[in-house]
């Protein structure tokens, strides 16, 4: 499809999304999903729409209505509990979002939307589930997959250019979704943890900047069958990056739109992060898994210096509050593994300087020779003086997967993009155009080729990195 004709057809969507039909019947085109559970709460969320595929217009519109959730620790909702109607409003792009707490830890719980036009008119919808966590007095094992980058214009219109596949997605799969969702359901994780650049606002094809444009980004790829399979019985966590924000590369320093207070808004609504109409809980955060596994998800967009500032002391990336809280709680925490997940990377390499446009130079990241290194370095400084052991980080944003270990020691794996079309060549230490020209890190792994993939964590008393590419191939596991 022509460019122009893509962003016409665009704009008359997101105008037609917004309105809900008025004799429409009600679906739930996105299904439903659970998110940021512990070992007694959780939040549960759905969307309800007026069709279950997309329109000509290339959108999903939402419907007006209600919705509760009957929720039980047994499949069959024996003595289940409902949570109070809520109404899905076109302010809230019809989602409704509903906490369940005082639940027991490491118990599966199971939950249907019931929706419809209004109290008198309800549907059931179909079984969820969700397991709480174990908590510090539990020991045993933990499972969880780490994904990333899931390019949707890329996946269903291929990729140009010759740093990574044209185009790889099959007929099937444009219809069903990213493949990558059906192999990681096979292999039952305990929760799912997007790492960033969920959606991407800005694109070739078009660039989203209007709320109801960056909404049409969330319905596009949300209603993918292997998605609604694959969230409806695995909790979520998620964190933003630069394209699920505003665009490439965004800090908080231009006027371009979208602007930082709408980015930070839609993501906060679209996805169970945090309770609705909930503006404030920030959304860096950690949580005690297991007896051996604690796991802390950081913001990287809301709090950081701009981009262009020089690097030193006062340049932040997390902020100096999400920086104080984040070495409190690990100095406090007696867990085995301490995992950090992040959108981006701290050790690298990452680019520093290229001519090929596939491959752009990057300043936005701990890596960055000219972005916030200052603040990595310092960071790893600090863990070794207060002597933080079996600390890892788990990054996005990188198209690529590695294994990499700084010069401090401390270890970082990169989850790679989600889809093929999105994934591109990696670079080396050594390299004279990345961030690591002197080659102090070492990198037992790196992709040879461009491909998609995940990681799957194992925790216990060992810990267990397992590299898989988009089909569900392990191509390359590192045992701690």
């Amino acid at each position: 499809m022509p460019r122009s004709l893509f962003w016409l057809v665009r704009v008359a969507a997101v105008a037609v999304s917004f309105i809900s039909p008025v004799f429409a019947e009600i679906y739930l085109g996105q299904g439903t999903m659970s998110g940021e559970v512990t070992t007694t709460s959780a939040l549960v969320q759905t969307r309800l729409t007026a069709a279950t595929e997309l329109n000509e217009n290339g959108d999903l519109p939402g419907a007006t209505g209600v919705v509760a959730f009957r929720w039980s620790d047994s499949p069959h909702l024996d003595d289940a509990q409902q949570t109070p109607l809520v109404p899905a409003s076109p302010h809230h792009d019809f989602i409704v979002r509903t906490e369940l707490s005082d639940l027991n830890p490491n118990t599966r719980y199971y939950f249907r939307p019931i929706y419809g036009p209004d109290a008198n008119d309800l549907t059931v919808g179909p079984l969820g589930s969700f397991k709480t966590h174990p908590g510090a007095t539990i020991d045993t094992e933990v499972r969880f997959i780490v994904g990333s980058c899931m390019n949707y214009i890329k996946f269903m219109h291929g990729k140009a250019g010759n740093a990574g596949p044209v185009i790889t997605a099959t007929a099937e799969d444009k219809r069903l979704g990213f493949p990558a969702f059906t192999a990681m359901r096979t292999l039952n994780p305990d929760f799912f943890i997007g790492t960033g650049d969920i959606v991407y606002y800005d694109n070739p094809y078009r660039v989203a900047e209007t709320i109801a444009e960056l909404r049409a980004c969330w319905h596009e790829q949300f209603r993918f069958p292997r998605m609604i399979d694959f969230f409806r019985n695995v909790p979520t966590y998620w964190s933003k990056d630069d394209h699920d924000f505003r665009y490439n590369d965004s800090d908080n320093a231009t006027d371009r739109l979208p602007l930082p207070p709408t980015g930070i808004e839609l993501f906060r609504e679209q996805l169970p992060i945090v309770p609705m109409h909930d503006p404030i809980t920030p959304t860096y955060r950690t949580y005690r898994v297991s007896k051996d596994l604690q796991i802390w998800i950081s913001e990287g967009r809301d709090f950081r210096s701009p981009n262009n500032m020089e690097d030193g002391p006062g340049k932040t990336l997390w902020g100096l509050e999400q920086r104080a809280w984040l070495q409190r709680t690990l100095k406090a925490s007696d867990a085995k593994w301490k995992l950090l997940i992040t959108p981006t990377p701290m050790v690298g390499p990452d680019m520093a300087d290229s001519p090929d446009a596939e491959r752009p130079a990057k300043t936005d990241n701990h890596a960055s020779l000219n972005g916030f290194r200052h603040e990595a370095d310092a960071f790893f400084d600090w863990l070794k003086v207060n002597r933080i052991e079996n600390f890892m980080t788990i990054c996005g944003d990188r198209h690529w997967q590695y294994h990499s270990i700084h010069p401090s020691g401390h270890e970082e794996f990169a989850v790679g993009a989600i889809n093929d079309e999105n994934s591109r060549l990696g670079i080396e230490p050594g390299d004279p155009n990345g961030t690591d020209p002197d080659a102090l890190v070492t990198q037992p792994y790196i992709t040879s080729e461009p491909r998609g993939g995940f990681l799957q964590v194992t925790a216990g008393d060992q810990l267990l990195v397992e590299f898989f590419d988009a089909k569900g191939n392990r191509v390359h596991q590192v045992k701690r």
